[in-house]
């Protein structure tokens, strides 16, 4: 299997699931997914906010707050509801996925910005379905700023979306900050007993804090995460969740090789740097620092034609 890192948009666009997993793998922790948030203003109208981080070096694509039932990328041009992952797909050339998020919808949500959980953004079975025939190549079960997420329903969506979907797509589990709750914060946030779970459940990414990202987590702690992640044979992916993802270049850089320090796959940049995505400059100072500007470049020039 060709690594990522040499894929071109058309190769990448064609793998199944359980291939993207090993030309990942290949890569040697030199995969960057960008999150951005659909449902807000794109930071360069009138394009995607998707295909600005694409630009900048991002590898893969990870909507968040999105709505199956509701799809709206907000920049793309006019097309169907079931066709929204498909053309952010068709326009970046880089696999995509969403975020879904095992909590429950209030019944009398008050309005939060936009941020208020909806039944099409819930980690149900019927949901990743709908995410899978939309075209999502991935899905993160996580939870959002407040949203009241716990490991423990992390592994219930996880089980009954992998009995659904089997191997037809990747599945990423984990949470990068306490989402509310108190208990499951600092070294809590996740543990080796939550990725034990995780992996019988049939997580194929562990999701874990950045290195620097959440008070005492260190790289000895999410090294050992790491270590003990892939031995079960599964990948994982290091995350800036905490709006650090709009701190200075220098700050970026640090945090990215303390990622690679702990051995991960594959490195997130979440959607707070702006509103909506990080900040562009970011992405490209992320990925100068885990694989030099020969592969970050080529990222960014190549055609998604190709």
């Amino acid at each position: 299997m060709k690594r990522f890192l040499n894929c071109t948009s058309s190769e990448l666009l064609q793998m199944k699931a359980r291939e993207l997993l090993e030309a990942i793998r290949g890569s040697e922790g030199r995969v960057l997914v960008c999150e951005t948030i659909g449902n807000r203003s794109p930071l360069m109208e009138p394009i995607t906010n998707a295909e600005l981080a694409a630009a900048m070096g991002a590898d893969m694509i990870i909507l968040n707050l999105f709505d199956v039932d509701q799809p709206e990328v907000r920049g793309l041009p006019k097309v169907s509801s079931a066709d929204t992952i498909r053309e952010v797909k068709r326009l970046t050339g880089r696999p995509v996925g969403i975020n879904l998020e095992p909590t429950l919808v209030k019944d009398d949500p008050k309005d939060m910005d936009g941020w208020t959980m909806t039944k099409g953004r819930t980690a149900t079975t019927e949901n990743a379905v709908k995410a899978h025939e939309m075209g999502a190549d991935f899905i993160v079960l996580t939870g959002n700023p407040g949203t009241g997420v716990t490991n423990d329903a992390i592994t219930d969506s996880l089980q009954r979306i992998r009995q659904a979907l089997a191997d037809d797509i990747i599945l990423i589990a984990g949470k990068m900050h306490a989402s509310g709750i108190p208990s499951e914060s600092g070294e809590n946030i996740i543990t080796p007993e939550d990725i034990t779970r995780f992996h019988k459940a049939g997580a194929d990414i562990i999701l874990l804090p950045a290195p620097g990202t959440i008070p005492g987590i260190t790289v000895e702690y999410i090294r050992e995460l790491v270590t003990y992640s892939h031995s079960l044979g599964m990948l994982t992916i290091t995350a800036i969740g905490t709006s650090q993802e709009g701190a200075d270049k220098e700050t970026i850089k640090r945090i990215a090789l303390y990622c690679k320090m702990t051995g991960t796959d594959l490195h997130h940049l979440g959607d707070a740097g702006y509103l909506g995505m990080t900040v562009p400059e970011n992405i490209t100072a992320y990925s100068i620092a885990i694989r030099g500007i020969r592969h970050t470049y080529l990222r960014m020039a190549a055609s998604i034609l190709r």
